[in-house]
């Protein structure tokens, strides 16, 4: 891994993670692995993001939680705890009511134009949000494909296919790859 790359962990939660939520990944457990042992190379360069719903959802996260009520819960709720599996993993938390997790705080922590190598869930939802935003900020963006969960396999691979446009801004490679076991990134 790239010693100026930051590893970052979208939203490794219950919410995401618990195959009986609504909004459970199937492919959560298989990414558990790489994503620690991306963690382990990063070391305190990996930043874990957590979705949280606003306090007073305006616009369209209004209507977004009105059809996902389970979801409308306080940040503390344990829902949105991180996982047990990803205990010890980062140095930095970062909530935020967002799809998308590029924004100031995030950016406070990698300065506004790093290379960030993007690992998570769900890859069709927060990971291509956060991908494009960062991208379009300037940021040089690495996501690992085996080291990200989507709602469904094939809504994964749309993602990844959309995220294979935009080089050299979005590269996608494999955990092996990016800890250089099998290639580069």
């Amino acid at each position: 891994m790239h010693p100026d790359a930051w590893l970052v962990v979208i939203d490794p939660q219950r919410i995401f993670a618990d195959p009986s939520s609504q909004w459970g990944s199937p492919m959560f457990p298989a990414i558990v692995d790489p994503v620690r042992r991306l963690a382990a190379a990063a070391g305190e360069r990996t930043v874990v993001t957590r979705w949280v719903p606003a306090r007073e959802p305006r616009g369209s996260w209004a209507a977004y939680l009105e059809a996902w009520p389970f979801a409308d819960v306080p940040e503390d709720d344990p829902l949105l705890e991180l996982v047990p599996e990803m205990t010890g993993v980062g140095s930095e938390v970062v909530s935020v009511p967002t799809f998308g997790k590029w924004g100031p705080a995030l950016q406070a922590i990698t300065g506004p134009t790093p290379h960030i190598v993007l690992t998570g869930v769900s890859t069709d939802c927060c990971v291509v949000s956060t991908a494009l935003a960062a991208a379009d900020a300037g940021a040089t963006i690495t996501v690992v494909t085996d080291a990200c969960a989507g709602s469904t396999p094939d809504n994964h691979r749309a993602a990844m296919d959309v995220m294979a446009l935009y080089p050299p801004q979005i590269t996608l490679a494999t955990t092996a790859e990016v800890l250089g076991l099998g290639g580069g990134a």
